[in-house]
């Protein structure tokens, strides 16, 4: 045998091991972050992932336009904005004031159909989804006991007292570490991960519920798990895909059907991974502007936006949305991943979006980059 063959031997037999070594200490879900990221070019989740993933269906119904305003794209953006943008692979930059788009510019060759992946603003979705349940009656109220769906924690001294709306508000207590590029982080395992019910029941909690703040993409993915259970208890074999469906993504005549990411076994990583267009996104935010109304019909309980929007816990973050702390003009936000946003401006009844591959460099999202990107949508939406 050649040295190159015994060298090449050696290296497939060192991979074999660590293969088999990531398989016996339960951390196999490192080989499909692998295949799911840098396989497809890419070094971590990225918009498009969806495509590496299972997913559910939401269905969309007959499509409703966003109506134009009388001075759509009057206005350009700024030049040195325009080429931040560029830089970092921006998808999308939307605005919409008065429930009428007035801006909307695509860019790094997406469309205005294209798919991309919400990471971490389905969070604010999951949350709506919850007061709708409320409202119907599956769901006591934001107070119950999450054992009531979630009997795993019936024996965990602390989980055991934790209510829904701890999970939503990240005040629960659920032990949890929120890193997205160590390999070995619960995050990395929560979204590579073959079941996510049995990762995040089969953890624990390690402080009082509601005396501190952690932001945890785990209690979203046990909010998404108690309310998919009482949902199941009455209506049977029914998705929260089906929900979304069913009580948003028709009655608000959303363009296209939507996909959500999901583990091996069906259930949507309701932490993240909503996979719908720049338009789609803004509806979203025009309906929590409107307080839950959409067209005249009540699709979320006004006093439960209203709820979303109270700081608790911290000053900048109520359930499962984050909050201006101070910043003017005065702004509520989903966040996700990688710089996906709507933002909200009441002030100025302006819903702004912004999608893309890569997150705009600043140390601090809510005091720079969110005022930015209002900035920069007054300049094409405000004479």
């Amino acid at each position: 045998m050649t040295i190159i063959k015994k060298v090449l031997a050696a290296f497939v037999a060192l991979v074999m091991l660590f293969v088999a070594g990531l398989y016996a200490t339960g951390t196999d879900f490192i080989i499909t972050s692998v295949k799911r990221t840098y396989l497809v070019g890419n070094v971590t989740a990225n918009i498009n992932d969806y495509q590496q993933f299972e997913t559910n269906f939401i269905e969309a119904g007959q499509a409703q336009p966003i109506p134009n305003h009388p001075k759509i794209n009057s206005k350009t953006l700024d030049e040195n904005f325009r080429k931040e943008l560029e830089s970092l692979n921006a998808a999308a930059f939307l605005v919409v004031k008065d429930d009428q788009l007035i801006f909307e510019e695509y860019l790094s060759g997406y469309n205005d159909r294209n798919k991309t992946n919400s990471f971490s603003m389905a969070k604010t979705v999951t949350t709506m989804l919850l007061g709708i349940a409320i409202e119907e009656g599956y769901v006591r109220d934001l107070d119950q006991p999450i054992t009531d769906f979630i009997p795993e924690f019936k024996n965990d001294p602390i989980g055991k007292t934790a209510t829904v709306r701890q999970l939503s508000l990240m005040n629960s207590g659920y032990e949890w570490d929120e890193q997205y590029y160590t390999p070995f982080s619960p995050t990395v395992e929560l979204y590579y991960g073959d079941d996510v019910t049995e990762f995040t029941t089969g953890r624990s909690f390690s402080a009082e519920p509601g005396t501190f703040w952690e932001y945890s993409s785990a209690s979203t993915q046990l909010l998404g798990i108690f309310l998919l259970r009482a949902l199941q208890k009455p209506l049977g074999n029914i998705s929260l895909s089906d929900y979304l469906s069913d009580k948003l993504w028709k009655p608000m005549g959303m363009n296209d059907d939507a996909l959500w990411h999901t583990d091996n076994k069906g259930m949507e990583l309701t932490y993240c991974c909503l996979n719908t267009n720049a338009r789609n996104y803004a509806k979203l935010g025009m309906l929590l502007m409107n307080k839950g109304k959409w067209n005249n019909q009540q699709l979320i309980p006004e006093a439960f936006v209203e709820e979303m929007l109270k700081p608790e816990g911290t000053s900048y973050y109520g359930l499962s949305t984050w909050l201006s702390d101070g910043q003017q003009p005065a702004f509520y936000a989903f966040s996700g991943h990688l710089g996906q946003f709507i933002i909200n401006v009441p002030e100025h009844k302006m819903v702004v979006v912004r999608l893309g591959e890569k997150a705009h460099p600043s140390q601090d999202v809510l005091k720079d980059t969110l005022p930015k990107l209002i900035d920069e949508a007054l300049k094409v939406s405000v004479d």
